[in-house]
């Protein structure tokens, strides 16, 4: 008699690992995205080992059986949703910090390491992880590979790619791979390891990563400008980046954003402008910087401008600022987020035209966004009881990708596709693109066991 699945995963891992009651399981089955289509695990796995990730994927290619990988399951496109009868292969307790370097300034951690533990314990070194998605305090390391995440700091630091040295993969058939490196240069070969970046745990799983560190910078000061119209405010976005300003964080949040923020947590922002811009700098002399982006600020129209007096005032403004994807949520109890990234330039047009999509449908769309990138958050807010509302909630989301390509932008700037957005990367990337892209997917995952659905 052949052996079930469950039998050949126990086989190979500790009894608490595999978990197959489907009251525990059905946990396991969707991250934050909505509207994307989820099926019941047959089995969930917590490995504690690179050997108990290999044994799982050589299991789950002799039974022809699907792999999803997970994080903290905090994504918002629907990349982690599991498959019908499919493993999900839970990376969280694979989460130790294995090194820190401040010669070589790298950590090297296993992918369930939480993205702010990270950034404290090598703070205690006097060195930064600047990658900081809105969700730090909870999303893991391996997901923010996997989603290529980015983050408020990414205006001056760039995003999760640019930080990740190597890496090691185990592949489908349970072969382990390293990629990359953990020298400061490196050009061997083709560049597999920035392959994975992104990729949604569709070409491999990341069980071990080599990541860049900076020095600790200075504590950052913010300023906070308040505009009587979203377009006075990229005036200014486009002067400051124009005048070579180096922000480490340049954000924008709409009047909608900016009450539900203040109707939440009670932050007493200024609801009476239309759009509020917060500009950070981390340099030696933070005041006169912020000196020179507020005068550029009430060049460009800027009704106040208040600088922070300290670190605790600064916080706070910030503070304001992750809160807005929560905040937006409560409006009507259920969101669709966009990530739409735009070129600069364009970022007027883009504000421009989610407020008139919102009136087309009766919707409101809050707009958060990392400025200084072009990078958007258009946050449908509905009710999810009302298949009307959440009808046009769906369209009005298609729309808002639509007219991010017709900006020139792209349909995701650091949350990923998923099963939410496949359809538009196909239109992002064309035939050839989507073509291409299967190629190597079929290299790496010949039966396509690994997050099969997503992407394309």
């Amino acid at each position: 008699m052949s052996r079930t699945l469950i039998e050949l995963l126990q086989e190979g891992l500790p009894a608490e690992a595999v978990l197959t009651d489907p009251d525990v399981t059905s946990a396991y089955a969707h991250d934050m995205a909505s509207f994307c289509e989820a099926g019941m695990p047959a089995a969930v796995v917590l490995p504690r080992t690179v050997e108990q990730v290999q044994h799982v994927m050589r299991t789950a290619t002799e039974l022809r059986v699907p792999v999803v990988p997970q994080g903290a399951r905090t994504g918002l496109s629907g990349a982690a949703n599991a498959s019908e009868g499919c493993i999900v292969l839970s990376l969280i307790k694979m989460d130790r910090i294995l090194e820190i370097s401040p010669v070589d300034r790298i950590a090297v951690v296993e992918p369930g390491v939480v993205n702010a533990a990270l950034s404290r314990a090598v703070g205690e070194h006097g060195l930064y992880y600047p990658p900081d998605p809105s969700s730090w305090e909870t999303c893991t390391i391996g997901g923010n590979i996997g989603t290529a995440s980015g983050g408020l700091c990414c205006v001056k630091y760039g995003v999760t790619a640019e930080y990740v040295l190597g890496l090691d993969v185990v592949l489908a058939d349970g072969r382990l791979m390293s990629t990359g490196r953990r020298t400061a240069k490196g050009v061997a070969g083709y560049d597999l390891r920035r392959l994975f970046v992104g990729s949604e745990g569709s070409l491999g799983i990341v069980v071990r990563a080599v990541l860049a560190l900076k020095p600790q910078p200075p504590q950052q000061l913010v300023l906070a400008a308040e505009f009587g119209s979203a377009e006075a405010a990229c005036d200014a976005i486009c002067a400051i980046m124009e005048g070579g300003h180096v922000p480490s964080l340049l954000e924008l949040m709409d009047r909608t954003t900016v009450k539900a923020v203040n109707d939440l947590a009670g932050m007493g922002l200024p609801e009476t402008t239309e759009a509020l811009l917060l500009a950070a700098f981390d340099t030696p002399d933070p005041t006169a910087d912020l000196a020179a982006v507020g005068a550029l600020c009430e060049a460009a129209g800027a009704t106040q401008v208040v600088p922070a007096e300290d670190a605790a005032e600064s916080e706070l403004l910030l503070h304001a600022r992750r809160l807005s994807l929560t905040a937006l949520e409560a409006v009507k109890g259920t969101t669709m987020i966009d990530d739409v990234c735009v070129p600069r330039s364009k970022l007027a047009d883009m504000l421009d035209g989610v407020r008139r999509i919102g009136e087309k449908y009766g919707l409101t769309i809050g707009v958060c966004a990392h400025a200084g990138d072009g990078n958007t958050h258009p946050t449908v807010c509905f009710d999810a009881a009302d298949p009307d509302e959440g009808r046009r909630a769906r369209e009005s989301f298609d729309e808002i990708m639509a007219l991010g390509l017709e900006l020139g932008g792209t349909i995701t700037g650091e949350h990923g596709v998923g099963v939410l957005k496949k359809e538009w990367l196909a239109r992002e990337i064309g035939p050839v693109g989507v073509e291409m892209q299967r190629a190597v997917k079929a290299a790496f995952d010949p039966h396509s066991l690994l997050n099969p659905g997503k992407l394309f």
